[in-house]
Formats: structure tokens, sequence, C-alpha cells
């Protein structure tokens, strides 16, 4: 499908969020995926993953995840600089505004004469932990979560009761949880925790796990890995498919 891009600047409880959306050219109703991007925000990889998405049915949003610490536009780069503020960044905000920020996209696809009313997630890295946390919300049907971080810490601020793993009852839909054993952001011990944690709760999900490096989708720099990431993105689409 060809596809047309845009932004709108969503309002929330903690300010202004830039939203990307990219979504099929043509007439017709589409589905939605919330698509939160690494620390860096909407870089070059994140956007191509998005419009790749987007090409295949579904109106793709790419929120600013730290909207609230950055001006709007903000990207950080793939260096030692970019890689400190936007860590820093994560430290800083706190886990009940990406509820809140999840809130403010779901209400406003649901307002557009293009969505056909089914909601799915999906992210890389911190990504994939927000897309995690957006499945508590009701209206979330899948979501694929790509070598999520911090579901085995504590990193992410927040209070008793309110860390992503403790909320688990709250996830109605069907999730994808994929992962790189050479990704040392994320040890093997932090898995198998996170996939007890889930089979535990007795959650729909499917695991897989592949020999790659963390940030094996991004298609840049050295760790990218062009055969696993359209096995991920094949995972990803067989799931929307089924589901949205």
């Amino acid at each position: 499908m060809l596809i047309q891009s845009h932004i709108v600047d969503l309002e929330t409880p903690t300010g202004t969020m830039r939203t990307y959306v990219h979504r099929p050219a043509g007439e017709g109703r589409f589905p939605a995926i919330l698509f939160y991007s690494e620390i860096f925000q909407q870089t070059g990889p994140i956007e191509r993953a998005a419009r790749f998405l987007a090409g295949h049915g579904y109106a793709v949003l790419v929120p600013e995840v730290f909207h609230e610490l950055n001006p709007i536009g903000t990207v950080l780069a793939y260096d030692d600089a970019g890689r400190d503020k936007g860590n820093a960044d994560k430290a800083a905000k706190d886990v009940q505004g990406y509820d809140s920020d999840n809130r403010a996209m779901i209400e406003w696809v649901q307002s557009q004469p293009w969505f056909n009313g089914n909601i799915g997630a999906a992210g890389f890295c911190i990504g994939g932990h927000l897309a995690f946390r957006a499945a508590l919300q009701p209206e979330v049907k899948a979501t694929a979560c790509f070598y999520a971080t911090d579901l085995h810490t504590q990193i992410i601020p927040s209070k008793p009761g309110q860390h992503s793993m403790e909320r688990l009852a709250d996830i109605k839909g069907e999730l994808l949880m994929i992962w790189g054993k050479q990704d040392n952001h994320i040890p093997t011990a932090g898995r198998v925790q996170v996939y007890q944690q889930l089979t535990d709760a007795g959650l729909s999900f499917t695991w897989h796990e592949f020999n790659g490096q963390h940030a094996f989708m991004r298609d840049e720099g050295e760790r990218y890995d062009p055969q696993l990431a359209a096995i991920g993105y094949q995972l990803a689409l067989q799931l929307f498919g089924n589901t949205l």
C-alpha cells in the first residue's frame, strides 16, 4: 500500500505530545497500532519501521515518549550523549505518564473516520516495555514487544502496585514477546522471570528467543540482523492480521 504521514499534537495531562501518524493513503478504515520508539524517540530507523507496518494496512501512531522532558520534535542521536540523555529521561518520567499518553492516543484515534475500531501496540527496547504498558488499556487487542527492557527491574519510576508486571490482570489481549539471547540489557534470568510471571497469570502470549543482540531490529548500526528483523516483522504482522 502507498502511505501518507502527518503530525498531530495531542494534549495530555503532562503536556503536549507530538505524535507522528503513518497510514495507508487510500480510502478505507484501518486498525491502529500504537508504536513506541527506543529512548531516542522517532529516529530514522523508527520512522522506517512505522512506515513499513503502515504499508501493510495499519494506521501507526508514534508518540514522542519523553515529550514532557524535551522540546517538541526532539530526536536523540545514537551516540553516548543521546544514550545518556534518553536514559536520564527514562529515569525521570513517572510510569503513570505513559498511561495518560496512551489514553490520549486511543481517544484521538477513536475519533478518526479512517479508524476501524481495532487497536494494537508494538515497540522496540523501552518501546517494547511501553507497548506492554499499552496492553493494560482494555482497547488494546494485540501487542508485539521487541526486547522489552526493564520489565524485570524497577528502573522506570513507579509507585507500589503500578509496575507493569504488577498489573498483569489488566491485560486482556494477546502478547508477542521477542528477545535476543545475546542482549546484555535483558539477561537470561530476567527473561525467565518475565516468562514465569506471564505464565502464572494465564495470559495469552507467544514467546520467541533468537540469537541476536539488543536492537537487532534497528536497521542502522552493527547489531542489525536483517534476517532476524524479517522474521520479527513477519511474526508481528501475523499477530496483527489475526487479531485486528
